[in-house]
């Protein structure tokens, strides 16, 4: 029996395709997002940076003008891994996605699951449908602000595979705070993101994606120090190209193999040049309209504005946002008068909103929609309290699961890891062995 390593390495290199560039690019400005869902996205504050063809990692490096060593605030001492390896490997195309060419060339079957199904290991990244949860750490018992029963740890051993969340800049600390600190506050940025690596150490064959939410518009340099200490730094995935396409993206295999298992996604501020592993959002992911208030939860492109339909379709990951919002008066929820508005999850709704089938207002439904008029799944399904839907707990990863073409046979949820992947470790010698076997059949 072949050696983990030398399966996969084989198969990678039947499965390597070439890179491609593009020079399409695009540029526009719109208004402050409000408390309150808006379409009205024209203005001046969130501004979206012109892409014009792409740089390489090379390049950027070169370019680098901040890195990890230069920020005072951070204390933790970088530690190596070794590399972790995983079984022969099939490639398998996203459900409604079709392989661009094809080998009769002899194929491994795997039975190690990347990301919990074998057939994810050799799909890229950007091939598979996953499912977010909204303000993942917003889990606060007694909080009309929080949007998940159930902490991060626990949505990751359930099969959220998306992290996502607003932050807030207070006090030279980054916190994670809903609106503000004083409605809702979930600790440190940092001690989230020491959970997230925790969780990477036990889980060696899953990849990871955290959306951050820079609520106060600060400098993504601020966010370094959270990063580098909670010791997440060691897993974080730098990109081949800047920005990296759609089809540019490498399988969950190679991600799994270099150890670079963890995507971070900032929305805005994000400065690749500076801190080349918090990728601009907008430069990869277009969203479905923010905030949803409507039961039909459209899937028109709205962030970032004026994007082109043809960038969008064939460029870009795309985010579907199925969170049901309701407003509610701020000075209600922490007391005086203002009358400003936010907007909270709509849980007399989240059952319909989480559900499974091909109805009005449920998760099924926007996938078939967005499908339909995207010609791919969405990348992102973001709902709030994940465990909840019909016909009842785990429908939000059943609909994943169709939209990839496989089959959901977890249960959900809050019930703790249910992993089934082995650690497999190997000696430097035969990950040696199985580099130069996939040179000769590269």
């Amino acid at each position: 029996m072949l050696p983990a390593a030398l399966w996969l390495l084989c198969v990678t290199a039947l499965e390597a395709r070439a890179q491609t560039t593009t020079n399409e690019f695009y540029s526009t400005t719109f208004e402050t997002l409000s408390t309150i869902s808006s379409s009205d996205f024209d203005g001046t504050r969130y501004t979206y940076i012109s892409v014009d063809g792409q740089s390489t990692v090379e390049t950027r490096r070169q370019n680098a003008t901040a890195t990890s060593s230069s920020n005072s605030q951070i204390t933790k001492t970088a530690t190596s891994k070794s590399v972790t390896l995983i079984g022969g490997l099939t490639h398998t195309s996203n459900g409604t996605q079709t392989a661009s060419s094809t080998s009769t060339a002899p194929r491994a079957t795997n039975t190690i699951p990347c990301n919990g199904y074998p057939e994810f290991c050799q799909r890229k990244y950007s091939n598979i449908t996953n499912v977010c949860a909204h303000n993942s750490v917003f889990s606060v018992d007694n909080n009309a602000g929080s949007n998940q029963e159930y902490p991060i740890q626990f949505q990751l051993d359930d099969g959220v595979r998306m992290l996502q969340g607003e932050t807030h800049w207070v006090n030279d600390t980054v916190y994670n705070c809903h609106t503000s600190c004083d409605l809702l506050n979930a600790g440190t940025f940092q001690s989230s993101l020491e959970t997230v690596a925790s969780w990477l150490d036990d889980h060696p064959y899953d990849v990871v994606t955290w959306l951050i939410v820079n609520s106060d518009m600060t400098d993504v340099e601020n966010y370094v120090p959270a990063i580098q200490n909670s010791g997440i730094a060691r897993y974080l995935y730098e990109p081949e190209y800047v920005p990296q396409r759609l089809e540019q993206w490498p399988t969950l295999a190679e991600m799994i193999l270099s150890g670079k298992r963890m995507v971070l996604f900032m929305d805005y501020k994000a400065n690749q040049t500076a801190v080349p592993y918090v990728l601009n959002q907008f430069h990869h992911i277009w969203e479905t309209p923010f905030s949803p208030t409507d039961q039909n939860f459209p899937c028109t492109q709205q962030r970032p504005p004026n994007l082109g339909e043809k960038i969008a379709r064939n460029h870009f990951m795309y985010l579907a946002n199925h969170n049901l919002n309701t407003a509610v008066d701020l000075g209600a929820l922490i007391g005086g008068g203002s009358g400003e508005q936010i907007l909270i999850p709509n849980t007399a709704e989240i059952n319909q909103t989480n559900g499974m089938f091909d109805k009005f207002g449920q998760l099924e439904r926007m996938s078939q929609n967005c499908t339909e008029m995207w010609g791919r799944p969405p990348n992102f399904l973001l709902v709030d309290y994940y465990n909840l839907g019909k016909p009842g707990p785990g429908a939000v990863f059943e609909v994943a699961a169709k939209a990839n073409g496989v089959t959901y046979n977890r249960q959900c949820c809050g019930m703790g890891d249910q992993s089934a992947a082995p650690i497999v470790q190997s000696s430097w010698i035969v990950l040696g062995a199985a580099l130069v076997f996939a040179v000769l059949l590269a």
